[in-house]
């Protein structure tokens, strides 16, 4: 396979092609590693931001992509979005360390098909993404059961938690809020103007209850290992 961030010539193979989105380059070698050892599937290409992965997709057009909800200066969801009215028919499998309560629901608004925690087994991740393949969806056990009680109710599954209140552009700042990061590194980060990154820190408090930038920072601290950045 080729270095990352590009794609190969279609090939004659007839297996089924996967494209890995993670910009962390060990997590995104296991991955092209355990997708390699299977007979009935192979990575077709590689990248660590949102700007090459959308470009390289749409010239390797793969069957799947495995999606990372945070990357390299971008934001996975967004990703999903754009590749949703791009590559219409391309199934989506996002696979993150975000809290699976906060994200799930989420993911499958942005277009995805199935999410998946990094903390699951890697047998576990090659059923999902068999499953998506197959046109199907993939959640957890425990996912499945809250989002199928919650359209029972009418309501949104699962308890609420605070950080749902957030659109997801607010909700990836709060991330970077909480790896401490000031509004001019999240500007840069996030390809946003700092005025943009103060605005929606202000909508934050707004929607969390919150009186202070130092209480804001705390919490958002406090609440990233829940579902901060992997």
């Amino acid at each position: 396979m080729q270095s990352k961030n590009s794609a190969p010539p279609k090939p004659s193979s007839g297996k089924r092609r996967i494209f890995v989105v993670d910009d962390h380059p060990i997590v995104r070698r296991g991955l092209v590693q355990l997708i390699g050892h299977e007979a009935d599937m192979e990575v077709c290409g590689e990248a660590e931001d949102a700007q090459t992965a959308l470009r390289a997709i749409k010239e390797a057009r793969p069957d799947l992509v495995l999606l990372d909800v945070s990357l390299k200066e971008s934001d996975g969801l967004e990703l999903a979005k754009e590749l949703r009215v791009h590559v219409p028919d391309l199934a989506i499998l996002m696979l993150s360390m975000h809290d699976e309560a906060l994200y799930t629901e989420r993911a499958l608004r942005a277009g995805a098909r199935g999410y998946l925690m990094k903390e699951e087994a890697p047998q576990t991740l090659l059923a999902a993404v068999r499953k998506v393949l197959e046109g199907g969806v993939y959640v957890s056990e425990k996912m499945s059961a809250s989002l199928l009680q919650g359209m029972a109710r009418g309501k949104r599954a699962g308890v609420e938690l605070p950080m749902d209140r957030l659109t997801d552009r607010e909700l990836e700042v709060f991330h970077q809020i909480g790896a401490g990061k000031t509004v001019k590194e999240i500007a840069d980060a996030l390809f946003l103007s700092v005025k943009t990154v103060e605005s929606h820190r202000e909508h934050i408090k707004e929607k969390l209850n919150i009186k202070t930038s130092a209480e804001l920072l705390r919490f958002a601290t406090q609440n990233a290992s829940k579902g901060g950045r992997n």
